[in-house]
C-alpha cells in the first residue's frame, strides 16, 4: 500500500492501523475495481470508502439514503479537514451551486448525494462534466426488495452510473445481508464479478434481550432500566411517529433527558435533536428508524426497541447503533405476537409479491423473538454464518429452558423435505407432516406421500421449532434462490442413516408471560402494599377528615392510600404522582401524611421506592386543558363533548380525572340546567354522609329518587370540586 494512504490513515482519521478486512477493501479500490463489502455496523464501514477518496484525484460521489446519515458524516469529514458535500432537497439553489461550484474546480474530495437527487437530469450534466473517482454505494440493501429498506429508486442507480461516466468503478456496502439480498445487490448492480469483502456478523459486545410487551408495564420497565443506567447514552426505537412523540413525553415528564426524532418534526428540530445526542445534551433518543443509519456515535450503551421491527435485517441494523466503540451495549426488544399481525395487515394494500416477501419478513421476526435457541446463533444462521456454540451471553443462554429429544422429529422432517422434492416451504412440509388436508396438499397429490401425517399428533408451532431448529444445525437449509423454500444440506442424509441425539428447546410463550405479568401487576395493586402503614394513613384520613367535617373519601381514596402505602412518596412532588391526588390536594392536605411517611420510613429503615413511580407524559394533558379552559367560559358539557369529538360518558371520566387530582371546577352552571334545588339537595345530604363516593353505591341508595346515573356523577363532581380542592 502506498505511503500516503497510510500517513492519511493516521495523519486525518487518527488510526495507527487497519481492522478487519480494511486494508485489503482500501487497496481493491485503489486498484480501481469494483467492490461489495458487507460489514457489520461498527466495524468500520465508512472508512473503506473515505480513505480512498482522499487518497485519489477527483471526487468520490457516495449515495446515501438519509439526509441524517449526510450531514452525519460531512460534518465529521469537515472537522477533519477534508473538504466534503451533500446535496439534497435540504438545499436552497444557492447553496446547491456553491457545492457544485467546489466540486467542477476539484476541491470537494467526498460528494454524498441522495438516490432522488441523483435521478434529476440537472445532477446528471453536472457529474459527466465533474472529475469523478469512484462512486460508493452506502446501504446497498436498499436495493434488493428483500432488503428491510428497499428504496425503488436504488433500482435506477447502475443506469444512471453509466450516464456519468463509462467503468466508473463502484463499491457498494451494507451492514445487513442475508445470501438472498447480497444475490439481489450483485445481480442489479451486474457486479457478480465484484470483489466481495465479507465480515463475520458476530458482535461479540452486544447482549440480546427479549421481554413480553404488557401494556402499562413496559413503560413502567423502560424508565426503570434507562434511570439505571444514569448518563448513558441510549435509542428507543418505535414503529409510529405519533409513539415516539408518546414515549419522548413520557421519558421527560420523568427526569430523564430525552428528544424524539422522526420525519415529521420540521428539518431544523430533526438536525438539533441529533447534534444534541451526538454531543451529549441529550442521554436518549427516541426514533422510528429513520434515525440511526450511520450516525457515528460509539459509545450507545444500550438500543430498546418497543415495538417489534419488521425484520432481522432491519433488528440487527438498529441493535448495531450500541457498542460500536467495542464496549458494553445492550440491546432489549419488547414482543408480542398481536404487533406482527398488526403490521401484516399494514402490508394488505401492497402487490402481492412484496407483501408475501413482507409477511415472510415478519415470520422470521416471530420465529427470532419466540425462539429460545441463543440468539447470536439464531441471528448469525439468519445471515448466513455458523456458529458452532451457544455465545452464552443473551438471555437465552442465560436462562434455563425446556428441553427436548430431537432426533426422531428431525428425521420426519428431513425425509418430508427430500419426499416433496426440497421444493416447498415451511408451511407447506408442517401441513404435511401434520396431515392436513388443505388445498395446497391435495393439489399436489401428497396427501399419498408416506410423510403425510407423520406428526399429526403435534402441533403448528412445535413443527416449525423442529424445522427451524434443525437448520440452524445445518441439517436442513434455506433456498438462496427462492426464498422460504426447504432444503436438504450436506448433513441431511448421513443423519436419516444414522441419527444421532439432537436437543432442542422449546419455544416461549409470550402471551403466557405477559399474562403472568400482568396478573403479578394486578395482586400488587391489590396487596402488596404495607398493611400497617396502610391502617395508619386511614386513621390520618379519618382525622382529617373529623377536623374538616367531610367524609373521609374526600381526603383521599383509598386506591390513593394503598398507591402510598407501597410507594412511601415522601415529598410533595412524589406525593403529587399517587393516583388520585394531584398538587390541589397535596396543598390541601398533603402535609400530615407526608409527615406521618417519612416518620414510618425513618423508624422502619424502609428504602422508598420512588424509581417506580412513573409519571403521566400528558399526551392527554391538551384535551383537559381544553375541558377546564371550555368549563370556566361556562359552554354546556353536552356542547365540550361534541367539540372533542367525544361521548358523555368519555367526558365525565376526563372531568373526574381532573378534579380527583386536585382541580377545582365550577359546573354549577351546568347542574343549574339539569337538575333543581331539591334533588341537588337529596345529592349533597347523600355525599356528605356515605361512607364511599362509588356510584353503585350511590345508585342502590338513591333509587327511590329516581336520579340517572348521568345526574349523580355530574353531583358527584361538584362535591368533590367543591369540598376537596
Amino acid at each position: 500500500m502506498d505511503k500516503e494512504v497510510k500517513d492519511n490513515l493516521k495523519k486525518i482519521f487518527g488510526f495507527n492501523q487497519f481492522r478487519g478486512n480494511q486494508e485489503l477493501i482500501v487497496n481493491n479500490i485503489l486498484k480501481g475495481n469494483n467492490t461489495f463489502v458487507i460489514m457489520p455496523t461498527g466495524a468500520g464501514k465508512s472508512l473503506c470508502y473515505q480513505l480512498p477518496a482522499v487518497s485519489k484525484s477527483g471526487t468520490a460521489i457516495v449515495i446515501s439514503p438519509l439526509i441524517a446519515l449526510m450531514k452525519n458524516q460531512v460534518d465529521q469529514l469537515n472537522s477533519y479537514g477534508i473538504n466534503a458535500h451533500f446535496l439534497n432537497s435540504t438545499l436552497s439553489k444557492t447553496e446547491s451551486n456553491r457545492v457544485k461550484g467546489e466540486v467542477s474546480a476539484g476541491l470537494t474530495k467526498l460528494l454524498y448525494v441522495a438516490p432522488e437527487s441523483l435521478t434529476k437530469e440537472e445532477n446528471v450534466k453536472f457529474l459527466k462534466n465533474a472529475d469523478i473517482s469512484f462512486v460508493a454505494i452506502d446501504e446497498a440493501h436498499c436495493i434488493s426488495e428483500w432488503g428491510h429498506d428497499f428504496r425503488p429508486e436504488y433500482r435506477k442507480i447502475k443506469s444512471i452510473i453509466s450516464q456519468i461516466g463509462d467503468n466508473l468503478p463502484v463499491i457498494a456496502l451494507t451492514a445487513t445481508a442475508t445470501p438472498k439480498v447480497q444475490q439481489d445487490i450483485q445481480r442489479n448492480l451486474q457486479m457478480e464479478e465484484a470483489d466481495l469483502f465479507k465480515s463475520s456478523f458476530n458482535r461479540t459486545n452486544l447482549y440480546y434481550e427479549v421481554r413480553p410487551k404488557v401494556k402499562n408495564e413496559t413503560k413502567k420497565e423502560i424508565i426503570k432500566y434507562i434511570k439505571s443506567q444514569k448518563g448513558k447514552s441510549g435509542i428507543i426505537y418505535c414503529l409510529s411517529r405519533k409513539k415516539v412523540t408518546e414515549i419522548a413525553e413520557l421519558l421527560k415528564v420523568n427526569g430523564i433527558n430525552a428528544a424524539p426524532y422522526h420525519a415529521g418534526l420540521d428539518g431544523h428540530v430533526r438536525v438539533k435533536n441529533q447534534d444534541d445526542f451526538l454531543n451529549e445534551e441529550v442521554d436518549v433518543i427516541v426514533a422510528t428508524i429513520a434515525f440511526g443509519m450511520g450516525i457515528d456515535k460509539p459509545d450507545v450503551r444500550y438500543v430498546i426497541h418497543y415495538d417489534v421491527p419488521k425484520s432481522l435485517e432491519g433488528y440487527y441494523q438498529e441493535t448495531g447503533r450500541s457498542g460500536r466503540d467495542g464496549l458494553e451495549g445492550h440491546c432489549l426488544m419488547f414482543y408480542r405476537y398481536e404487533d406482527i399481525v398488526k403490521l401484516e395487515k399494514f402490508n394488505k394494500d401492497k402487490p402481492v409479491n412484496e407483501r408475501e416477501n413482507a409477511r415472510v419478513l415478519l415470520q422470521e421476526m416471530a420465529a427470532y423473538s419466540e425462539s429460545s435457541v441463543c440468539r447470536r446463533r439464531f441471528l448469525l444462521h439468519y445471515f448466513g454464518e455458523t456458529l458452532s456454540k451457544d455465545c452464552g451471553f443473551c438471555d437465552n443462554c442465560k436462562k434455563t429452558k425446556e428441553t427436548f429429544e430431537g432426533k426422531d422429529d428431525i428425521v420426519k422432517a428431513i425425509k418430508a423435505v427430500k419426499e416433496t422434492n426440497q421444493r416447498f416451504s415451511m408451511d407447506h412440509i408442517v401441513s404435511l407432516l401434520r396431515g392436513e388436508k388443505n388445498d395446497y396438499i391435495m393439489s399436489y397429490g401428497h396427501d399419498k406421500l408416506s410423510s403425510f401425517g407423520a406428526g399429526k399428533d403435534k402441533d403448528e408451532i412445535y413443527w416449525k421449532t423442529v424445522l427451524r431448529q434443525a437448520m440452524i444445525f445445518c441439517l436442513l437449509e434455506k433456498d438462496i434462490e427462492n426464498y422460504g423454500i426447504i432444503l436438504l444440506s450436506d448433513k441431511s442424509e448421513a443423519f436419516i442413516k444414522k441419527p444421532y441425539s439432537v436437543t432442542l428447546s422449546k419455544n416461549h410463550d409470550f402471551a403466557k408471560m405477559a399474562e403472568s405479568v400482568s396478573s403479578e401487576e394486578m395482586s400488587n395493586i391489590g396487596k402488596a402494599y404495607d398493611e400497617k402503614l396502610y391502617e395508619l394513613l386511614k386513621l390520618e384520613r379519618k382525622k382529617v377528615a373529623k377536623a374538616k367535617n367531610l367524609p373521609p373519601y374526600v381526603i383521599f381514596q383509598d386506591p390513593s392510600l394503598e398507591e402510598m402505602a407501597t410507594i412511601y412518596p415522601t415529598t410533595a412532588e412524589e406525593l403529587a404522582q399517587i393516583n388520585g391526588v394531584g398538587t390541589g390536594k397535596v396543598s390541601k392536605f398533603g402535609k400530615s401524611f407526608l409527615r406521618l411517611i417519612e416518620n414510618y420510613v425513618e423508624e422502619n429503615e424502609i428504602t422508598t421506592a420512588s424509581d417506580v413511580v412513573v409519571k403521566t407524559s400528558g399526551i392527554r394533558s391538551k384535551v383537559k386543558i381544553t375541558i377546564i379552559q371550555q368549563i370556566d367560559r361556562k359552554i354546556d358539557l353536552d356542547e365540550i363533548a361534541n367539540n372533542l369529538n367525544i361521548s358523555m360518558n368519555e367526558l365525565l371520566h376526563e372531568i373526574e380525572q381532573i378534579i380527583y387530582s386536585g382541580t377545582k371546577l365550577n359546573i354549577n352552571y351546568y347542574i343549574e340546567n339539569i337538575m333543581d334545588d331539591e334533588r341537588e339537595d337529596i345529592l349533597q345530604d347523600y355525599f356528605m354522609t356515605a361512607e364511599s363516593d362509588h356510584i353503585r353505591d350511590a345508585m342502590a341508595e338513591l333509587e327511590d329518587d329516581d336520579f340517572a346515573e348521568e345526574e349523580v356523577r355530574v353531583y358527584r363532581i361538584k362535591f368533590i370540586s367543591d369540598h376537596a380542592n
